[in-house]
């Protein structure tokens, strides 16, 4: 158990600013909820900006936040053969590696942003905004700016500096819901453009302090390590956009395919915010990867390295199980997150979250191709799944809306969970416990049934009441069987 000690740790630490950002954030949920009326459909439009936002951020980045890793973390000797030559090791190689990758991600924001404002009249028409320019240059100037953020984001967590990365994640979030409270309680503002604008402010408020840090590091390109890390990412690059379409594809694809063009935006405004519920999940997996990527390629040449990735996918499973079951059974006072406008979609939640932990699955499955720098494998099974996804939202949502975006989600995820599983433990094995998965994602089924079929004649305090006595019943298996109370930080002393 010691040995996962500086795993939990930075998850610890990523998880509070991941998951207190996010909670932070949940309150603006209800804040667009009450105050952008449904029938506007502006949540719907900013749903449908940010899914853009977040595919392009994908293709700015072309995959060099994990080649930073996989190079950085591997210092060639003086004059070695595998690598190019570079002016030292150590923490210079690490700069080489750092500042190469950002000269590939600042090249292709510089042409982005010159593509944004040289064409944003055809751009915006061809996005559905020819009336609102506006909303689409914003937008182009946030996600240029996340992209040249994301290598040096990065680079605190391959030094482990977990708490100036959780510092700057929070003090975003911070100075956004303050802007947000001004702007739509104090002003009274209503209008999405408000949305886009504050969001331009934080981003660029954040950029700016990581100036000073960016000066202190050795700049250095190294042409000939351009090319190893190249051809590193690209399959990288495939695989991020297949993996961001598995997320936001359902979004864009909406307006284009739903046959009422004018209620397109509203019903997909109740879709997003429901959504905002089941990114609890997302939390969890995103702050699991921040912790455990760089540890993952730092352990890569330990004998004991396929027992500890196996592991920490069990603890993985158990603990987003738990998280399910917890958003599931506390329904009944989650749902006043979003406004009561919104509240129809709320049955999507448990399917979104599903398809959730797949994807955490999978990205955790995801180091057997890594590892033996075979990321091909990778974009051949997210565009699989990517495959799945895309033809069940085109041909189901004209018929069940929203509900095909759920759905599709799941299968989408399935399908590379699927694949890399079975395909994996042919090529580069890893011992998962299996049996002991497959006892806990029985459980959390079983459980989850239950709560599902409550009756709806029951009060809202027997409801929780019973989930309560549920999740409890979760927590004690997994204190029985595999993480005792004594073993617990700060706690486990009083149940020695």
């Amino acid at each position: 158990m010691a040995k996962y000690t500086s795993l939990a740790k930075d998850t610890a630490i990523y998880g509070l600013s991941s998951i207190v950002g996010r909670f932070l954030n949940y309150l603006l949920v209800p804040l667009y909820t009450h105050y952008m009326p449904r029938e506007s459909g502006d949540y719907g439009v900013s749903t449908n900006i940010y899914a853009y936002t977040a595919l392009i951020l994908v293709l700015l980045t072309f995959g060099m936040e994990t080649t930073l890793f996989r190079f950085a973390a591997d210092a060639p000797c003086a004059g070695s053969k595998d690598k190019p030559a570079t002016p030292a090791t150590g923490k210079l190689w690490a700069d080489t590696v750092f500042t190469t990758a950002m000269a590939v991600v600042g090249t292709l924001t510089g042409v982005f942003l010159l593509c944004m404002f040289g064409f944003i009249t055809p751009i915006a028409a061809a996005l559905g905004y020819a009336d609102h320019h506006e909303y689409i240059l914003m937008m182009a100037a946030v996600v240029a700016m996340d992209a040249l953020q994301a290598l040096p984001f990065s680079y605190l967590r391959y030094q482990q500096r977990a708490m100036r990365f959780a510092t700057l994640k929070l003090l975003f979030i911070f100075i956004n819901i303050g802007l947000n409270l001004l702007y739509f309680v104090v002003l009274g503002k209503t209008s999405v453009f408000y949305v886009f604008f504050i969001n331009l402010v934080c981003t660029g408020f954040i950029t700016l302090l990581f100036v000073p840090g960016l000066l202190r590091v050795h700049w250095h390109l190294d042409i000939s390590l351009l090319g190893h890390m190249l051809s590193y990412s690209w399959p990288i690059l495939v695989l991020g956009i297949a993996g961001i379409l598995n997320q936001v594809a359902d979004k864009i694809i909406f307006p284009l395919v739903y046959p009422d063009t004018a209620a397109a935006t509203v019903q997909l405004g109740i879709y997003g915010s429901c959504v905002k519920i089941a990114m609890i999940m997302a939390m969890i997996t995103q702050a699991f990867r921040y912790a455990y990527e760089p540890i993952v390629f730092a352990k890569a040449k330990d004998a004991d390295k396929g027992e500890y990735y196996a592991q920490a996918m069990k603890y993985f499973i158990i603990f987003t199980l738990l998280a399910f079951l917890c958003v599931v059974g506390y329904m009944p006072l989650l749902k006043y997150i979003i406004g009561p406008g919104y509240r129809e979609g709320l049955g999507v939640v448990p399917i979104v979250m599903a398809a959730e932990i797949m994807m955490g699955i999978y990205f955790n499955l995801s180091f057997w191709y890594k590892l033996i720098d075979k990321t091909i494998y990778g974009a051949v099974f997210s565009l699989a799944g990517c495959a799945v996804l895309v033809v069940i939202n085109i041909i189901f949502i004209p018929r069940y809306g929203y509900w095909a975006c759920a759905w599709g989600g799941f299968a989408g995820y399935a399908t590379c969970m699927t694949l890399s599983y079975l395909v994996g433990q042919r090529i580069n094995p890893f011992p998962y416990p299996m049996r002991d998965i497959a006892l806990y994602v029985a459980l959390a089924g079983a459980l989850f049934a239950i709560m599902s079929n409550l009756p709806e004649a029951w009060p809202a305090a027997a409801h929780l009441g019973v989930s309560t006595a549920l999740i409890a019943l979760f927590a004690a298996v997994i204190a029985g069987r595999d993480l005792p109370l004594r073993n617990l930080p700060v706690v486990g002393k009083w149940f020695k």
